[in-house]
């Protein structure tokens, strides 16, 4: 089922929930500039046999509204539209799942919307106040392969789709890690799918270039006591290790486990282990009281 959902003016998100009306909710939450359709369907329906699953576009990526140009706003912002996702499923509290910079953005939710989660998990992603979400006084942790480095100083050139693809396959080949094999038709199908969903092949980058305020709270971690779950991939070259544990310290009720093999993308190897970890994860919290479903509806915007 489809809904929109509205957030601050001009923009509205395209949302799509999944699995038992009346299973606990579980939203998932995508990393920059990546789109609903990332999620591979496996992951999704796998978590559906236990959940309802809420996906959806952030603002400038997919069916959701791209005007970034004209109205810019902060990574931080993207924290409250997904309590405005959440509000707009009519959803009291969830489960929530955030992948890279979807990770920090689950961070800011246990932060300033505690009563709305029943769980937080972050994956493949830094601590607040640290890496890509850190500032002058970040803690001395790995920064990103060069290899991304140098692919990112082309992330905003103007390619036809078919040269945008061979970039964004390539970019996840270096995302993979050098352990987990690479399936370079599997990538280039999720993107593939990426660009039909949103109807472009063009990315706007809005996220790489959204302002980082609001997210130097890494002190303020220590306050969580929502049940915190940090997924270690130790073959992630934008997060390496130590991050993830690094971030399970400033936490006390985090739990650290780790996906072997797994880098920075959801390749077919590691999507087993992961739904393993986070069903576990959930599977120990109380149900969440379910909330009526919104009408659908297309995204306009």
């Amino acid at each position: 089922m489809e809904f929109a959902v509205a957030v601050s003016a001009p923009y509205r998100l395209w949302a799509r929930a999944v699995g038992p009306v009346d299973a606990p909710p579980l939203l998932l939450v995508m990393g920059a500039n990546a789109n609903a359709a990332t999620w591979p369907p496996a992951l999704v329906d796998r978590l559906a046999t236990r959940h309802r699953v809420i996906v959806y576009d952030h603002r400038d990526t997919g069916r959701s509204t791209w005007a970034f140009d004209e109205h810019p706003y902060g990574v931080a912002d993207l924290a409250a539209d997904a309590v405005a996702v959440l509000d707009a499923a009519g959803v009291e509290r969830a489960h929530v799942v955030g992948m890279s910079m979807g990770g920090v953005l689950v961070q800011l939710l246990a932060l300033d919307h505690p009563g709305r989660l029943l769980s937080a998990t972050a994956f493949c992603t830094t601590a607040l106040g640290a890496g890509l979400a850190g500032g002058p006084d970040a803690p001395p942790l790995p920064a990103p392969d060069p290899r991304l480095l140098e692919l990112w100083e082309h992330l905003t050139d103007e390619r036809d789709r078919e040269a945008e693809l061979d970039w964004r396959v390539e970019h996840w080949r270096i995302l993979n890690g050098d352990v987990t094999p690479f399936d370079p038709a599997a990538f280039r199908a999720t993107e593939e799918a990426c660009m039909d969903h949103a109807g472009t092949h063009r990315n706007a980058a809005a996220h790489a270039r959204a302002g980082q305020h609001g997210l130097e709270r890494g002190t303020e971690l220590g306050r969580v006591r929502v049940p915190f779950l940090v997924v270690e991939a130790p073959e992630d070259p934008i997060n390496p290790p130590p991050h993830a544990s690094h971030l399970a310290g400033l936490i006390p009720s985090a739990k650290l486990v780790t996906v072997p093999a797994m880098g920075h993308a959801l390749a077919p190897p590691v999507l087993d282990p992961l739904a393993d970890a986070v069903l576990a994860h959930t599977g120990a919290v109380a149900p969440a009281r379910v909330g009526p479903s919104p009408p659908a509806g297309p995204v306009q915007g």
